[in-house]
């Protein structure tokens, strides 16, 4: 008996131990302790996010270039949306009727619980008077934050755009990112977006039964601060960049200036360009549609960093340096130019009629065929037995110019460009091929190509007489001035020193003197050193190309334009780089050179496009012929259509290409 009495008091005791304990729990969380509340979800405790500004960026001379504006959503949370006057919504927001119930079908479509865009970016003005009524609309609340401005309107492609992230972007942020976010999607927004987007912060806010906000919960002891993005120095001067955009109006092409002493990019532009204040706003979708995606121009193309280009005579300098480095020629060898180089039975046309001439003269004449000879000479250097293995050994020399690989800019999407190596070759000739096949590469044709930025940085080479640092754009983040160590690393290219100087002197004498080619690019009081390049275009005129530095000695920049079927590259290229060096140089362009600026600004220089054509009618079995041709590709030339009507074609070269539209596709006999 005793046993079982104390057995009795035991569980008692149990018992009134466990229910202490619930009640002490029970006593903590609903009178010391009130985290569980906070954690609720309720209809009159929200939880706000606050959305952190993005960090600006700035010029190299401290101009805020990208800032911020303000702006308000008018969020739903469909479950909490109760009968409201549908049409005072609308005259509030100034939108229809129909809007209104589209979008909250919408918003229910997303989410029933949780609160997603009803209306993005609405105006100060409605943003105002939804304030005043705002208790009336149950389920519907306002959020802030901040879009992009861009004070210069220009550098569309350079800054990028920033757009609502898509589901793809939330699972890859491995929960960061929210329905209704924003990040950068394009150009420095995108390779810096971890830096500028900063960290959301969280407001509980408490709501009464009108739907109106009572300010923060518990005074604000729950809540996080949102932490803004650091800010972005670039190494852009938006002086020579706005510039450099003006005289590429209604031109096709590309511009990249570099400080060779530090590897910052100055200026980089692609053309045809595009005001990045487009893709804000509510029109962001149509503006892109319209003038990016329906442009025919294709100024989605980051030419700088993307485009590809044979560097033509301006890629003579560097097979000048290697051929000095590996003792094939001397300053004062010199080879004779009856106005063509004879290989095999290949024959390659030099402008003029040279006679014997020296590398000096060669490079500032640009005779095709001295660097013809001077690559003979390279690649027969070994024997003609192993031309093959000494084309390897050569081509190995050229890409640590930064040929044919990425240069790795802070900047998405870069391209490498295209340099055949001996293997490539042998997959076209076979094991027996020398350098008769590959003497197009002598003047900077055939197989290869180059970036504008690879370009560019051939004359930081050597204006830095044999290293580089790699290009970049941002050279501060913060209050500091953090560079990735990559960037501050010299890279040498394996020549000396000395073999640079008679180069230089071929490339100033191009610029400075009566038989150079780039006499149009001369600066007073600055000694600019340049090379000219005419690049051949199967698809229609030649590209106008010139790449230089300046001055000569301690060089500040140096920059390479191509301006698309120009023609000469002394004709446009040379004076429009020339423009922009003495701009960042000093300070403006004076004289009778600014009458020119603003002549260049005028040339309309867009490739012709046929951009209209009437209904064409076809028999089946020219329906069947066109399908097999694909039509939007090359429409085969035995292609005949005979029962095609097609009425007069109307060709246009349009003052402004944001205006040209292509209807359908002209079908050639």
């Amino acid at each position: 008996m005793d046993q079982l009495f104390n057995r009795k008091y035991i569980v008692q005791g149990l018992f009134i131990v466990i229910a202490l304990i619930l009640l002490g729990k029970l006593f903590y969380i609903q009178i010391i302790s009130d985290a569980a509340f906070v954690s609720a979800e309720s209809n009159v405790l929200r939880k706000i996010y606050k959305y952190p500004a993005r960090g600006a960026i700035l010029d190299r001379n401290m101009k805020v270039i990208v800032q911020n504006e303000p702006v308000y959503d008018l969020m739903v949370t469909p479950n909490e949306v109760k009968p409201f006057d549908t049409l005072a919504l609308a005259q509030a927001l100034d939108i229809t009727f129909e809007d209104v119930r589209k979008n909250l079908k919408k918003a229910r479509g997303k989410s029933s619980y949780q609160a997603t865009p009803f209306l993005k970016q609405i105006s100060v003005q409605s943003y105002a008077r939804l304030q005043e009524t705002l208790y009336r609309f149950p389920g519907f609340r306002t959020q802030d934050r901040t879009i992009r401005h861009y004070p210069d309107s220009v550098g569309g492609q350079l800054f990028g755009y920033v757009k609502e992230v898509s589901p793809v972007d939330i699972e890859k942020s491995e929960g960061f990112y929210k329905p209704g976010d924003y990040k950068g999607k394009s150009g420095l927004e995108f390779s810096y977006e971890e830096t500028l987007r900063g960290e959301k912060g969280v407001i509980n806010t408490v709501y009464d039964a009108h739907n109106t906000p009572q300010g923060s919960y518990a005074d604000g002891k729950y809540d996080v601060n949102a932490v803004s993005g650091e800010r972005l120095i670039s190494g852009i001067d938006m002086r020579i960049q706005k510039l450099g955009e003006e005289l590429m109006m209604n031109k096709v092409g590309a511009i990249v200036a570099i400080e060779p002493a530090s590897g910052e990019i100055l200026s980089l532009i692609s053309s045809p360009g595009y005001d990045p204040n487009l893709l804000v706003g509510r029109n962001q979708g149509n503006n892109y549609m319209e003038f990016i995606v329906g442009n025919p121009y294709r100024p989605s193309l980051v030419r700088p960093i993307m485009g590809y280009y044979p560097p033509g005579s301006s890629f003579k300098p560097v097979d000048a340096l290697i051929g000095l480095q590996e003792g094939v020629i001397d300053p004062n060898t010199t080879f004779f130019c009856p106005h063509y180089y004879q290989a095999g039975n290949r024959k390659i046309k030099c402008e003029h009629f040279d006679g014997s001439i020296s590398l000096r003269r060669g490079i500032a004449r640009s005779c095709n065929t001295y660097f013809c000879y001077v690559f003979q000479k390279l690649i027969t250097k070994n024997g003609m037995k192993n031309q093959r293995q000494t084309y390897q050994e050569w081509r190995d020399k050229v890409a640590k110019f930064g040929f044919g690989s990425k240069l790795d800019i802070d900047m998405p999407y870069e391209r490498k460009g295209y340099f055949y190596t001996a293997d490539h070759y042998d997959k076209i000739y076979g094991k027996r091929w020398g350098y008769t096949n590959v003497i197009s590469q002598a003047i900077g044709q055939g197989e290869i190509t180059a970036t504008p930025l690879q370009m560019a940085n051939a004359m930081a080479i050597i204006a830095n007489r044999g290293y580089y640092l790699k290009p970049h754009l941002i050279k501060g983040i913060g209050d500091k001035n953090l560079v990735k160590k990559e960037y501050v690393v010299k890279n040498y290219v394996g020549v000396d020193a000395r073999h640079f100087e008679p180069v230089i002197d071929g490339m100033q004498d191009a610029v400075n003197t009566s038989w150079g080619t780039a006499i149009l690019s001369r600066i007073p009081d600055v000694v600019l050193c340049g090379k000219t390049g005419t690049v051949q275009n199967p698809h229609g005129k030649n590209h106008s190309v010139f790449i230089g530095f300046a001055p000569r000695d301690n060089p500040k920049i140096a920059i390479a334009v191509i301006v698309e079927n120009a023609g000469y590259g002394s004709t446009y290229a040379a004076p429009i780089a020339s423009y922009m060096i003495e701009k960042y140089l000093k300070g403006s362009v004076s004289g009778a050179r600014a009458a020119q600026v603003e002549w260049m600004k005028n040339q309309n220089l867009l490739p012709v496009l046929k951009d209209k054509t009437k209904a064409v009618k076809l028999t089946k079995a020219d329906s069947l012929l066109l399908k097999k041709a694909d039509s939007t590709k090359r429409v085969k030339d035995s292609l005949r259509i005979k029962s095609a009507t097609i009425k007069q074609t109307v060709t246009t070269k349009p003052k402004e290409f944001k205006s040209v539209i292509i209807d359908k596709p002209v079908i050639q006999k």
